[in-house]
């Protein structure tokens, strides 16, 4: 398993976009990412992204690519950098974390983009404990120190861990539905949890819900958290108001340390705030503002997984079989079914019946979430039914299978996953290799099964399985042609193999093809002859193959995957090449950076150039191939892009960006379509497997295409390990080639030797009465093979098809199966047993057996036991009087039935016994030999020269006693069997096309029998014959090289360290075992060491090796080192690291090896020459050993013993340990030599020894010491005063537990006092001048810490107060305050832990290493001591006083979902804190506690604070606890005893509250760092401290800060004080921890403490921090007029109209609803009402919530206190006499964030949610104006009504509102009523002025009827009367108009007009004549 801790970032310019920020990981392919977070310049993750690896270790070459990324943006311009790590020091050393800190990241082009990025690294091998723990809360990283605080280790990836999920619902908002009651219902796995039930569309929650899990972290992946929001109101059927679902492991990053922001749910505008977590919550929920962005965020794609299970082959046989079967054994094959696992679901197939190919030709469909969560598909064939065991089991892996396209990979085109048509192996235990190991369960090959797969983008129907169509099935078989391939293998040399008189071969197979048990496939020469495992004179043993080399060829049928094996061999080329270049440019310097890199780049564009097979060419490509193929061209093109362009920032860039080309090419060098199963290698004893080993099929894989394209060990001698159960691990060297058998023509000629095809078969003959014959041969045949099994004669035995013999048959006899057992052995102790029976009589008497071997074998006696030539005798025979005998030697038993032996023996004598033996020894001594013992086994073999089977004669024949024992080849006294070997050479008949050994597949079977012999093999079967028939032997196939080549290999072991010995040992014997070939050697056993220093050369002279010298130069073979305990058994033993070199030399005729140098002689061993041995230093190692803690109460007088290079230092003894646990002399020196280089230095080890009575002295503790280059220093100078603590390390880094020189610190005091300057300015500058002290308290300085200034009051005077996120001790500028000494944790003696077992500490040392080289010179004086200056180590008394302020994030301990806690703070035997003292139903809680107590440190220095959950009934339940070493606070030279305050007071509220002044505590300062004391002026505005003054204008340029300054003396100390950066005034949040659940958090609680040592006088005045209170409130709230409410009913006359009236209530008091009496019948929605809702409530101003004190139910004991926003919330509805009642509309209206009313309806409008952005200025839209109600206190106006339709709010009404906000004092100066009672005033409300018609229509008829007429339809009135007055003059034109035309026609008028004119003009006539 791979962890990365993504810790945080640093981002120089934040661009204020709104988009967050995330990292994306990426590892072998598979892609990780955190979650979002704001962008700023320094965001915080602390998150954990997990890979697991399964079975593939992590390999040296691996990187990892981290890149910093916008949300939502594409790649190029949404990334922020990426750099790409090596995990090399990984693979290295996985128990040491790699944290790396401000990483640079680059851009595309290699260019620094400024960002940095810091993370942490971890790697827990498979099967193993998890060493490192991960960095949890928000911690920075840091180096561990010895002095961290002990947390237990994780167990491994597959073992069960404990889980903590917990879920907190905080609020909905814009939920759905009117007048709704919401409720979540929170799942988490299977258990379920709710919520209070809350009011509205925006409720408040804040409840945690939390559940333990005791599961695997795969299994924790699949559980789910579903969270339902429901509707308490509503029916079942339409209660869901929306659904999510978040799971623990988001997006595959394995453990979720947090998840906290706004979730979507299933409706686009309703979302609920409910962050997770796993383990422990780190961060804030997000605010209101990342709302719209998680609303924006693309939801997962539903997709469907559409898998395909056509059929199966090669199944295995349903028989368990402990044995290879027999030639015709009826053997049944199992009732298969496939089961497919994914995502949670399983699903399986119908069981077929038994057969070896079943047929099921069904379809799963899986719904699949884009991008996908769970990666691995997990399949398995079953033997019967769906609940019998499994067969075998496969992976697909959905991140080889698919591809993420741009997001990933810059622009790589993505792809759905997809598979084949294509077959999948699988892999299983074989039910006759029982003796495997069992964490080895897939080393088989079980089958495979043709599978497709393919992904819809469609929602799942429901539908999980289905047939396939015919038409489909008939498709498939298109993608499965077949060819013959080959297999062959070389084995040159086997060594490491179990020892043991059972003959010994290997077998190669391919699948079923070559497999021994499978009766299915044809045989094939796929096993190597039987060998004798023959001791090499040292520890092991190996089979004496020497020049003849067993072969072994095995023919298969497969599909051609040429095409994808060519290019998987491709990429993996590549990337072989392109990880040696990186590694070579890794550790290059100089000039050579640029020569390595040109190399790089030119050798990256050729090996990118190659072109990939092309598909088309391919008869049948997979959706897969071509996907597969798009996606490396692309991948190759980019990178010879890149490559073509070297890097413009210079060489030195290169390094991540290669590395980055790495990761991407290995993440494609993957090939899920293969098809062929891996080759399989065993190792048989006899007729078991004892071991096996795997070599995938492509790694030996042979192409046409050029060599390029073959695999990497195709052709080559490999050294593999074959890995089995116990102590079997054997090496195997050996030459694989696998290829199509069309193209093995040229096969033969690259195997250096001469392959020579036989066939072998036994004669046996009996001894029977004194005559050879073949009677009577007790069960063994006349001919067999060499181990017995039944042949045929010499003369039935025929050549296969194809093949002739190449000579006579000839009798030679196997030498490699009679090496005696003693070969190479140089002593031997023969035993033999005396036996006597009881007689008669009683006396012992000879028995009839007188002498037996251990077994009761009868052996011959003692005395005819002849000493075999070439040894002689060094002592005669002798009793063995040791063991359970008695003093004569004799063991006595009873016999269960005549004749034989006694099952069991015993030392004492018994009357009813009736036999005895005893063991007779003797030792015998090989001779003297002048060429060797490996010489007498080359003579004894013949290696000499060829020989001749004529020669042979009487050696032809091999003898032995009984069958089934070693054969010898010169008869001996009492030898009854024998046996002779029959050889006879074959050849082709013709030469072949292809290599002639793929030829003789079949050729052991029936057909191949001669015609005269079928008649008779006819008739045994007719017979019924139960012994099976001999079949013809399968030939055998040697590789004769023929001379060896000799070679000289040197061993240089120098040492070895931090080994862990097994058993209850603290120490260890350890000996190096060095294994070559067929030689191995020792080194000294040195006793009682974990770091032994051999300094040792082992010399194999003369190593035989065949084949081409040139070839061992470029695959040399492999040295196997095992380290092991001399007195322990098993390659199990110790486990370190060793320090080796190796040299292999060329032994040529020509004499050229003897110029050579011999390595130096000393003490009777070769050392290792200077050359190669590590350079030494002579080094001083000085130990400050202050003292011991928490050791078991039986020690008495302890004493420390310390080891390093092979030096011991040892303490004296502390007399008395309860008294002073300290050390009588504190400072040691230790002079030793040590490597120069770091990574060689070996550890220090530490051993406590107790002294007891009679000098005995037990080991009750040990330490190791790693990792001494952070105690590395430079030693002092000569004018250089030493310096109480350690010096600077050679890189300048302080090391722990010193202060800096005071040169350091006097450089630094300028740049910060100026900089406290300035900053002192801008304070001065920014503070108001009307500033009140008296209004100041502890809170106010804590909440403008936390930076909420609305929470704190005005005048904190400057007073600051340090918040840190994490414990005192893990803040980096204080060095884990283990500046003085750190905390060595003491483990019991006995060896390392197990890896799963947690090591618990039995004590502490506390002390200090510093180490600085040293003049080789004796005569040049050492440099001085550094721990000179120490402090008095006695004990003293302390006043205690710790601050407990509040607690977050705590567990759930109660049913409802909360808890009851209270303080328990212990200090020895003291404790404090009363169980009354609890504050009820919360998970918050606020103490603001202090407790006082007195201790004596260091007697009394762990401070434990634990919190408890009150019950009812004790006792009551442990929340937490955490612990603090209140002895480092007090040492520490950084002054953790007691921060220092920013302001120096001596009254008020922030008073002095430390023992000493500031002035004082300056001088104080400076004589616990060994600097002269401060010199104050006169005045004391001048100071000079350590040569410099400092001016206290530097610090304040203007006027005091307070307005009661104290003396400028101590105001300027303490301005000093500060600046040398010592322990501020501060707050630190400490994790809880649970001793029932080690390693998960239980909270947080923040707190400080105060030390006070009572020799420095009386402390000042504590600190009151007691909590603030809640202040009471009351609102009033006038409801006025509302306008355009919407209608409900309809009354007589048809008119809508409503009853409206309001009700009202603050959130949280819904008890406390009011509402307003009723407007009856307004039919145009308007209302008056001048009614008053008075609201009092408790409101806490610090927090801005509304405190609620209620019981939950009648029952309960406590007040629930709840918190919730204050929030008004008013509902318009419409009144029903006869039904339920109309809702309306709601106004919610938060008084802390009130929208400014509207003065006059028309202009109240909804209120503006989000404001859209624009660039341009003058067209930005007026953001709403919000303001406090508590602020403003008044407001009135017209606020908008909503209500809900479908998936949008509309406008429902307006109501006019004046709301007032009163303290409660001003409340009862002005008292007033609810709604218009008495006292009516402030304001008085008058009767509501509403229309007549608004009551009873019976009350006035005619004035509802008028304003029915008049009011409600006037205009058509008007329009009905303007229309009635133009129809009237419309009638009375037509009534007018004949009229008018008849007058118009006759014109009555005109006589008269004319008589009228006439008359006129008469009297006018007469007239003018009368005148005249």
């Amino acid at each position: 398993m791979l962890r990365l801790l993504v810790a945080s970032a640093h981002v120089p310019r934040p661009t204020s976009s709104g988009h967050g920020v995330h990292v994306s990981a990426r590892f072998r392919g598979v892609p990780r990412s955190t979650r979002v977070v704001p962008e700023e310049r320094s965001p915080i993750w602390n998150e954990t992204l997990v890979w697991p690896l399964g079975m593939c270790p992590l390999q040296p070459t691996a990187s990892l690519t981290l890149r910093l990324r916008h949300w939502g943006q594409p790649a190029p311009q949404g990334d922020l950098g990426a750099t790409t790590v090596s995990l090399d020091r990984l693979v290295a050393d996985p128990g040491l974390p790699l944290a790396l800190a401000d990483v640079p990241l680059l851009d595309p082009r290699g260019q620094p983009t400024g960002c940095t990025v810091t993370f942490r690294c971890s790697y827990i091998p498979h099967g193993t404990a998890e060493d490192t723990a991960v960095l949890q809360g928000q911690v920075p990283l840091r180096a561990a120190s010895p002095g961290t605080p002990h947390h237990p280790s994780k167990p491994s990836a597959g073992s069960k861990e404990d889980f903590q999920v917990r879920v907190r619902i905080i609020k909905g908002h814009q939920l759905q539905g009117n007048d709704i009651k919401p409720v979540v219902i929170v799942l988490i796995g299977q258990h379920r949890f709710r919520t209070r039930i809350r009011v509205g569309n925006n409720p408040y929650y804040n409840e945690v819900f939390c559940q333990n899990f005791h599961l695997t972290l795969a299994q924790l992946a699949v559980e789910p958290i579903r969270i339902q929001v429901l509707d308490s109101r509503a029916t079942r059927a339409k209660a869901v108001i929306g659904i999510f679902q978040v799971r623990t492991v988001a997006e595959g990053r394995g453990v979720t340390p947090r998840s906290g922001r706004s979730h979507p749910l299933c409706h686009p505008r309703s979302w609920t705030s409910a962050p997770s977590a796993v383990r422990q919550e780190q961060e804030e929920p997000a605010g209101d503002e990342d709302v719209e962005a998680n609303l924006l965020k693309p939801p997962p794609c539903a997709a469907t997984l559409q898998l395909c299970v056509y059929r199966a082959e090669d199944l295995p046989q349903e028989a368990a079989r402990q044995h290879l079967p027999s030639v015709g054994s009826k053997r049944g094959f199992v009732a298969a079914a496939v089961r497919v696992s994914f995502a949670g679901r399983t699903l399986c197939t119908r069981v077929m019946p038994p057969d070896a190919n079943p047929e099921w030709n069904e379809v799963f469909f899986f719904p699949l979430r884009l991008p996908p969560i769970c990666d691995e598909i997990q399949l398995a064939i079953l033997s019967g039914s769906r609940s019998s065991k499994v067969l075998g089991t496969a992976v697909l892996h959905l991140s080889q299978i698919s591809s993420a396209g741009a997001e990933l990979e810059e622009g790589t085109p993505g792809f759905l996953p997809c598979f084949g048509p294509s077959f999948l192996p699988f892999y299983g235990p074989r039910p006759d290799a029982a003796g495997m190991l069992s964490t080895d369960t897939k080393v088989a090959y079980r089958g495979r099964v043709l599978l497709e797969l393919s992904t819809h983008m469609r929602t799942p129907d429901g539908c999980q399985q289905a047939t396939i169509a015919p038409e489909d099935v008939t498709r498939v078989q298109c993608h499965l042609p077949r060819h013959r391939f080959g297999l062959c293998g070389v084995f040159y040399s086997a060594t490491m193999v179990p020892a043991g008189p059972e003959l010994l071969r290997f077998e190669l197979s391919l699948g079923n093809y070559g497999d021994m048990g499978d009766v299915t496939c044809k045989p094939a020469a796929s096993v190597t002859p039987h060998g004798c495992p023959l001791f090499d004179g040292n520890r092991y043993h190996y089979l004496p193959w020497y020049g003849d080399k067993p072969v072994a060829a095995v023919t298969s049928s497969w599909e051609d995957a040429s095409h994808r094996w060519d290019a998987l061999n491709l990429l993996r080329a590549l990337c072989r090449r392109l990880e040696r270049n990186v590694a070579e440019l890794r550790g290059a310097r100089g000039d050579m950076v640029g020569d390595i890199g040109r190399r790089l780049l030119r050798q990256l564009a050729q090996d990118c150039g190659r072109a990939l097979p092309r598909l088309e060419a391919q008869p049948t490509p997979t959706p897969l191939d071509t996907h597969l193929r798009a996606t490396r061209l692309h991948v190759l093109r980019c990178l010879a892009a890149a490559a073509a362009v070297p890097p413009r920032a210079g060489w030195d860039t290169l390094l991540p960006v290669a590395e980055g080309w790495l990761g991407r090419v290995t993440a494609l060098a993957v090939e899920p379509q293969a098809g062929v199963p891996d080759v399989l290698l065993w190792l048989l004893r006899g007729e078991r497997r004892v071991a096996c080993a795997r070599v995938p099929a492509a790694d030996i894989m042979f192409s046409r295409s050029g060599p390029g394209t073959c695999g990497q060990f195709c052709g080559r001698i490999q050294t593999l390990f074959l890995v089995g159960s116990g102590d079997t691990c054997t090496q195997l060297r050996l030459r694989l080639w696998l290829g199509r058998v069309a193209d093995s023509r040229d096969l033969p000629r690259h195997l250096e030797g001469t392959l020579h095809v036989y066939v072998e078969m036994y004669e046996n003959q009996t001894k029977l009465l004194g005559k050879w014959g073949s009677r009577g041969l007790l069960g063994r045949p006349s001919f067999s093979d060499s181990a017995g099994k039944a042949g045929l004669p010499c003369h039935r035995i025929h050549p296969p098809k194809g093949w002739r013999w190449n000579g006579p048959w000839t009798v030679e006899p196997q030498r490699r199966l009679l090496l005696d057992t003693e070969t190479n052995m140089g002593e031997v102790l023969e035993d033999v047993y005396e036996n006597e029976s009881r007689q008669p009589s009683g006396e012992w008497g000879r028995a009839a057996v007188a002498s037996t071997d251990a077994s009761g074998t009868a052996v011959p006696p003692k005395e005819e036991v002849a000493c075999p030539q070439g040894w002689h005798i060094t002592d005669g025979w002798r009793v063995d009087v040791t063991g359970a005998v008695d003093e004569a030697g004799w063991e006595y038993g009873v016999s269960v039935a005549p004749g034989s032996p006694p099952a069991a023996w015993h030392a004492t004598e018994k009357t009813y016994h009736t036999h005895r033996r005893r063991r007779w020894l003797r030792t015998r001594h090989r001779d003297p030999s002048a060429q060797g013992p490996e010489q007498d086994v080359a003579s004894f073999l013949q290696l000499d020269g060829a020989h001749s089977p004529e020669a042979a004669g009487a050696e032809a024949w091999e003898y032995s006693s009984l069958w089934g024992r070693r054969f010898h080849l010169q008869p001996r006294t009492g030898d009854v069997c024998r046996r002779r070997c029959w050889h006879r050479r074959m050849v082709p008949t013709q030469p072949p096309p292809v290599a002639p050994l793929f030829l003789l597949e079949g050729s052991l079977g029936m057909e191949d029998l001669a015609e005269e012999d079928k008649p008779a093999v006819a008739e045994q079967q007719a017979q019924g014959s139960c012994r099976t028939s001999p079949k013809q032997p399968m030939p055998l196939i040697l590789c004769t090289f023929p001379r060896p080549n000799f070679f000289q290999l040197r061993c240089y072991i120098f040492q070895a360290l931090e080994l862990a010995p097994r058993g209850t040992k603290a120490t260890a014997d350890p000996v190096a075992h060095v294994s070559f070939v067929h030689v191995s050697q020792s080194t000294q056993v040195l006793p009682g060491t974990r770091d032994p220093l051999w300094d040792q050369t082992l010399l194999f002279h003369r190593v035989l090796l065949y084949g081409d010298p040139r070839g061992v130069w470029h695959e040399p073979p492999a040295v196997v080192v095992e380290v092991f305990d001399q007195d322990k058994a098993g390659p199990g033993g110790p486990a370190g690291e060793l320090l080796a070199a190796f040299e292999l030399l060329y032994d040529a005729e020509d004499g050229r090896l003897a110029q050579v140098s011999t390595p130096p002689w000393r003490q009777g061993v070769f050392s290792v020459p200077l050359g190669v041995r590590p350079l030494l230093q002579l080094v001083a190692l000085e130990v400050l050993a202050w003292g011991l803690r928490g050791l078991p109460r039986g020690v008495r007088a302890p004493s420390l013993e310390v080891q390093c290079g092979g030096r011991t230092l040892r303490t004296p003894t502390i007399t008395d340990l309860a008294a002073n646990p300290n050390f009588p002399i504190n400072a040691f020196l230790l002079m030793l030599h040590l490597p120069a280089e770091e990574e060689y230095v070996p550890p220090i080890r530490l051993r406590v020894l107790d002294m007891r009575d009679f000098g005995y002295r037990p080991e009750v503790g040990q330490a190791c010491v790693r990792g001494l280059e952070r105690y590395c220093c430079q030693p002092h100078g000569k004018g250089q005063p030493p310096s109480s603590g350690t010096p600077q390390t050679s890189s300048g880094a302080l090391l722990p537990g010193s202060a800096a020189p005071w040169g350091r610190i006097a450089q630094l005091l300028p740049r910060i006092t100026a900089k406290t300057g300035a900053e002192g300015k801008a304070a001065e500058e920014k503070k108001e001048a009307d500033e009140d002290e008296g209004e100041e308290d502890w809170w106010s300085k804590f909440y403008a810490a936390m930076g909420d200034k609305t929470k704190s009051r005005r005048g904190t005077s400057g007073d600051r107060l340090k918040i840190y996120s994490c414990e005192l001790e893990a803040v980096p500028d204080f060095g884990g305050l283990q500046d003085f000494c750190q905390t060595f944790p003491l483990y019991q003696p006995g060896g390392h832990p197990e890896a799963r077992e947690d090591p618990a500490p039995v004590g502490e040392f506390k002390g200090l290493f510093c180490i600085y080289p040293l003049p080789e010179d004796p005569e040049v004086p050492p440099p001085p001591r550094h721990f000179q200056q120490l402090p008095p180590s006695q004990p003293q008394k302390c006043l205690v006083r710790v601050y407990i302020i509040r607690a977050f994030d705590l567990p759930p301990r109660d049913r409802n979902g909360l808890c009851d806690p209270y303080i328990r703070v212990s200090l020895g035997t003291k404790k404090l804190g009363q169980r009354d003292q609890y504050v009820p139903n919360t998970l918050e809680p606020v103490f603001g506690r202090l407790f006082e107590l007195t201790g004596t440190i260091p007697l009394e220095k762990d401070l434990r604070v634990t919190l408890l959950d009150y019950d009812l009934l004790p006792p009551d339940q442990e929340i937490g606890t955490t612990t603090i070493d209140l002895e480092n606070r007090l040492l520490s030279r950084f002054r953790a005893h007691c921060g220092l305050p920013t302001v120096y007071r001596t009254t008020g509220p922030g008073c002095w509250r430390d023992q000493l002044p500031p002035s004082q505590t300056l001088e104080h300062f400076a004589r616990a760092r060994g600097m002269p004391a401060p010199e104050f002026s006169a005045e004391g505005t001048t100071v000079t401290f350590g040569d410099h003054t400092f001016l206290l204008s530097q610090f304040e340029s203007g006027p005091p800060a307070s307005r009661q300054p104290e003396a400028p003396r101590e105001r300027l100390a303490l301005h000093v004080l500060h600046a040398c950066h010592l322990v501020p005034e501060h707050l630190e949040t400490r994790t809880l921890y649970n001793s029932t659940q080690p390693g998960l958090e239980q909270g947080k609680v923040q707190m400080w403490v105060d030390i006070f040592p009572a020799s420095l006088g009386p402390p000042g005045p504590p600190v009151d921090i007691m909590p603030r209170k809640p202040q009471r409130y009351e609102l009033r709230c006038v409801v006025w007029n509302t306008r355009d409410v919407d209608l409900k009913d309809v009354n007589l006359l048809g008119q809508q109209m409503s009853d409206i009236y309001i009700t009202g209530w603050l959130d949280g008091l819904e008890e406390q609803r009011q509402k307003t009496d009723v407007h009856y019948r307004s039919l145009q929605g308007d209302g008056s009402f001048n009614w008053r809702f008075v609201f009092p409530f408790e409101y806490l101003v610090a927090e801005q919530l509304c405190v609620l004190p209620r019981k939950e139910h009648f029952w309960s004991l406590d007040e629930t206190v709840l918190k919730v926003p204050p929030k008004l919330i008013l509902q318009v509805w419409d009144n029903d006499k006869f039904s339920a009642d109309d809702f309306l509309g709601v106004l919610e209206l938060e008084l802390t964030r009130l929208p400014q009313p509207a003065q006059r309806p028309q202009d109240c409008t909804p209120m503006v949610q989000e404001t859209p952005q624009t660039p341009w200025p003058w067209r930005r839209v007026q953001t709403p104006s919000w303001f406090s109600l508590f602020r403003q206190r008044r407001a009135r106006g017209w606020w908008p009504c909503t209500v809900q339709e479908g998936s949008k709010r509309r406008l429902s009404g307006k109501v006019e509102l004046s709301l007032e906000l009163l303290t409660a004092k001003e409340a009862e100066e002005r008292p007033v009523g609810k709604g218009r009672d008495d006292p009516n005033m402030y304001p008085t409300l008058p009767a509501p002025a509403r229309p007549e018609w608004s009551f009873l229509w019976l009350q006035a008829p005619l004035r509802s009827l008028r304003y029915s007429i008049c009011q409600q339809h006037r205009c058509r009135v008007s329009l009905a009367l303007a229309l009635l007055l133009l129809f009237a003059l419309l009638l009375t034109f037509v009534y007018a108009a004949p009229g008018y035309l008849a007058m118009k026609l006759v014109n009555p008028l005109q006589s008269l007009h004319l008589a009228g004119s006439e008359h006129r003009a008469a009297e006018q006539h007469a007239a003018s004549g009368a005148k005249p």
